[in-house]
């Protein structure tokens, strides 16, 4: 199976887990954030800033990723479908996701020990920093394939322009 078989296949399951794993990570932020807000009950406002970022950066990459697989469909020859759009795209997602869960991690000191702790939504805060890894992996997947595309577009003579399946 040739590469662009793969990209073809792969983008839309790639994204779609992408969209999947984002809507979790959007329901437990919106739910501490709601909670936080609601009760100020965070351990801490470095916590409750966290986890609103990381509200932000799950609707960031829902939305986005959602119209890039749109437009890989419906649009094939759009400039959103060129391997330059979506090394931007993957690239300012990541910096958003290694913030976010760098951040969240700083913010729980590696991780939280749920058995013996009084800070409230404990296995929440855990779950928001594990997904927000799982993410980042994702994404950083998704920039090494770009990549290679983007390599193999440029040998072929289509550089960054040139469109993600031929």
């Amino acid at each position: 199976m040739a590469f662009e078989d793969w990209i073809r296949q792969g983008h839309p399951i790639l994204f779609g887990v992408l969209i999947v794993l984002s809507f979790i990570e959007l329901s437990i932020s919106a739910f501490l954030a709601a909670k936080f807000n609601r009760h100020h009950n965070y351990f801490s406002i470095d916590e409750r800033d966290r986890t609103s970022f990381l509200l932000f950066t799950s609707i960031w990459t829902i939305v986005l990723s959602g119209l890039y697989m749109t437009f890989f469909f419906v649009f094939p020859d759009s400039v959103f479908n060129s391997v330059g759009s979506h090394i931007c795209f993957l690239l300012v997602t990541w910096i958003f996701w290694t913030s976010g869960a760098a951040a969240i991690t700083a913010a729980l000191g590696g991780g939280l020990n749920c058995s013996n702790t009084v800070i409230v939504y404990c296995g929440q805060l855990n779950a928001l920093e594990a997904f927000a890894w799982i993410i980042w992996i994702t994404v950083t997947f998704a920039i090494i394939v770009a990549a290679a595309r983007g390599i193999i577009a440029a040998r072929r003579g289509d550089g960054l322009k040139g469109p993600l399946v031929v």
